[in-house]
């Protein structure tokens, strides 16, 4: 009992429900091995009620929460305050605000929105200060409906790209995209830095560092300095374009994969070139305020990378005295390094300038928001952002997902987790500068697994994805810093709330103004099934006959992916909340007991709706059967081929109906490209502010960009866009695609 009191006062849950009516109490080990991560002995009964004694001593002498929050009509709790205390406020711009009365804490949410620090002073002389988040109530939305692409910016080529599409493309696709189609948005995958290789891993959700975007996405041609190389730097830098316009050829011309380590091989080598370029007076002006406006974290960042060029990119496995990045042995090899800490700064500072170009040519273009950026869940163990930052990370553990009735083994995907207890302390400074840094050159952004928000699954390092808990994060802290960040940015903000969504959570990021993503397959009707879902999941996974659908279960295996949220705890996929007692048009009954398709006007209106994700079946597959037959040739499907392919058949017949009857396929359903254009006729009759198209959709591509569940069976990450054949589409060709604009004069000329 003591140590289960011990973790609830953690915020460590001693249960999960992991199907309806089941609950199942973590393990005694788990509780420890979590706890001890929190900086808590649990290990004995003498270690359980000394933890104890000194969490309720603590409490009894603390006066201020580790941070303070507070939003207009949300005044801080500071009701534990002895009677008379005196507070005052020490405003983010250096001042001192008003001193607020005793008992009156209501006026701290009146002050200007910002970063403070709230001092009290109680009548026996105890002082104590703490961060003071004064946040908006809600994020911005965008004005207005608007449509555009979801992008994997790697899987763009153009005929000038290195091997891959790079920032130059984007900026390209943007300029193009909002003059000549309407396009009001882009959405791309993470553009973090990556563990470098040979091998780097492809996944865009397994970075080093998600507080600076990866260099390998620099168009060189653009880089001022590279039109000043002469003599032999001009004759290299030209071999080297040469060598990249044959890796360019192999993946557009030949079927290669996008090979990342041969891009960056060529890359690199031309970026030592052109960093060798003095830079001309403004240039350097701009470099200097960019090193000071980043700091410490930017040292820390170039650091790590120039250590990994020497002792590798684990820095678990570095020298001991190079683990600690405050240690002298790091300050006298960073002080024998600035060369190469100066190269992977100014590599930073380069890609930030391309990607605020690439928000600029959207912005120029007419777009309402442009870029949106993506936020992955977590980081890689070895990476920079766990070396230069190793307090704020739970040691020993990793993120995944618990088991539930279609996966019983859970999940577990490598990524070590914030520790709440830290962030708090810090009044969430290392969340506030990460969003800051990714909201520089966004109009929205996408935040992967967003209920991460307000917990997530611990999994102790060497156990299995069943042996973990649930460990809380402040929902109302880490939601008001978000808020507070994308108000300075005048940014949107899109969460990807597909999954175990535990009730409540959907509720509170509406009350937010976060948007939620709705995905054409899965906007179902599940209130009326009678079966109670799954448990915390509520069948989030759970399709037409209760067995467990092949896409379904293949989605969400790892972060990045979304896995189809058919229900969820708290039925906000059921449509908008206090919209259901409305009267609307309803959708036709689905065959065999199926729970119903949503009309469209049952669809929430604060999303951003798509037919598909980049880990689902693009739509020309799913029309065409083509993605149960690559699941069936891998070994991947969750029953026998035949019922997997009469299921898939029997939902796709059912979609069929429902848009014919509706008037969205006059073409007739044989029609394959006629179906890709009606389903996205379906999202736009529904009231979503934002509409996605996957680009790979837009010209016929059948082959997902990721399949989960695979690692060597399939090139994730690593495939160009493609026709309905296979080959290649540049980004000229996309731009001259006929059914590319067929179906965007759908959404330029459809409803809203």
């Amino acid at each position: 009992m003591g140590r289960a009191r011990l973790a609830r006062l953690h915020g460590v849950a001693t249960s999960y429900t992991p199907a309806p009516g089941r609950s199942v109490q973590i393990t005694d080990d788990t509780a420890v091995a979590v706890l001890a991560a929190l900086g808590v002995d649990a290990s004995t009964p003498h270690a359980v009620r000394t933890a104890l004694a000194a969490y309720e001593d603590d409490a009894a002498r603390t006066l201020l929460p580790r941070t303070v929050v507070a939003r207009p009509g949300r005044p801080p709790d500071l009701t534990g305050l002895p009677e008379g205390t005196a507070l005052r406020v020490e405003t983010e711009g250096g001042g001192t605000a008003e001193p607020v009365a005793p008992g009156r804490p209501a006026a701290l949410a009146r002050l200007p929105l910002g970063i403070h620090v709230l001092h009290a002073t109680a009548p026996g002389g105890r002082t104590a200060r703490a961060p003071l988040i004064v946040a908006p109530d809600r994020v911005p939305v965008p004005a207005g409906r608007s449509h555009g692409f979801l992008v994997q910016l790697y899987s763009l080529l153009s005929r000038r790209s290195w091997g891959m599409g790079d920032l130059g493309d984007l900026a390209d696709l943007a300029a193009w995209s909002g003059r000549a189609l309407g396009t009001g948005f882009l959405q791309l995958n993470p553009l973090h830095a990556a563990v470098p290789g040979p091998p780097t891993d492809p996944s865009p959700y397994r970075p080093s560092s998600r507080r600076f975007p990866d260099p390998v996405h620099l168009r060189i041609e653009h880089i001022p300095e590279y039109t000043h190389l002469t003599g032999t730097a001009r004759l290299r830098a030209d071999e080297l374009a040469a060598r990249a316009g044959v890796l360019r050829s192999e993946v557009l011309e030949r079927g290669a994969l996008i090979d990342r380590d041969a891009v960056w091989e060529l890359k690199r080598a031309a970026l030592e070139l052109v960093c060798a370029v003095p830079l001309g007076p403004g240039r350097r002006a701009a470099y200097c305020d960019f090193l000071a406006e980043q700091g410490q974290a930017l040292e820390d960042h170039a650091t790590w990378y120039a250590f990994a060029e020497r002792h590798g990119p684990d820095w678990r496995g570095w020298p001991a005295a190079l683990r600690d990045p405050r240690s002298p042995d790091t300050a006298r090899l960073r002080h024998r390094l600035l060369d190469r800490i100066d190269f992977h700064c100014r590599l930073a500072w380069l890609t930030d300038e391309q990607l605020a170009a690439a928000q600029r040519a959207a912005r120029d273009a007419g777009m309402a928001v442009g870029l949106v950026h993506d936020l992955a869940v977590g980081v890689h163990p070895s990476g920079a952002d766990t070396w230069a930052q190793q307090g704020a990370f739970a040691a020993g553990m990793s993120i995944g997902a618990p088991p539930d009735a279609f996966n019983a083994r859970g999940q577990d995907w490598g990524l070590p987790p914030w520790r709440p207890d830290v962030l708090a302390a810090a009044g969430y400074a290392p969340y506030r500068a990460l969003l800051r840094g990714l909201l520089r050159h966004a109009g929205a952004l996408r935040i992967d697994h967003v209920m991460g928000l307000f917990r997530l699954w611990w999994v102790p390092e060497g156990r299995p994805p069943t042996e973990g808990a649930y460990v809380g994060y402040d929902g109302e802290a880490m939601l008001s810093v978000l808020a507070l960040e994308a108000r300075r940015a005048g940014a949107a903000v899109i969460g990807e709330d597909l999954g175990t969504v535990e009730p409540g959570v959907r509720g509170a990021l509406a009350e937010r103004g976060v948007l939620g993503t709705s995905v054409l397959w899965f906007e179902r009707d599940y209130r009326d099934r009678g079966d109670g879902g799954a448990g915390e999941n509520a069948g989030e996974r759970e399709a037409g006959d209760g067995a467990p659908r092949a896409d379904a279960v293949q989605a969400g295996d790892g972060p990045g992916a979304a896995v189809a949220p058919e229900a969820v705890a708290d039925g906000a996929a059921a449509g908008p909340a206090g919209e259901r007692g409305a009267a609307r048009e309803t959708a036709a009954p689905a065959p065999g007991g199926a729970p119903r398709i949503l009309a469209p006007d049952e669809w929430r209106g604060a999303c951003l709706a798509t037919v598909t994700t980049h880990d689902l079946p693009p739509t020309a597959a799913r029309l065409t059967g083509a993605d149960v037959a690559l699941r069936e040739r891998l070994g991947l499907l969750a029953g026998p081929p035949e019922r997997e392919r009469s299921r898939a058949a029997q939902e796709l017949t059912e979609w069929m109906r429902e848009l014919v009857r509706r008037g969205l396929l006059p073409e007739g359903r044989s029609d394959e490209e006629a179906a890709v254009k009606a389903v996205h006729r379906f999202l736009l009759r529904t009231p979503a502010r934002m509409v996605g198209v996957w680009l790979p959709d837009a010209v016929g591509d059948r082959r997902p960009q990721n399949l989960p569940g695979t690692w060597d069976e399939y090139p994730n990450w690593r495939l160009p866009v493609a026709g309905p054949d296979g080959r290649p589409y540049t980004l000229e060709e996309l731009a001259a695609s006929p059914r590319l604009h067929a179906l965007m004069r759908e959404l330029s000329d459809g409803p809203g």
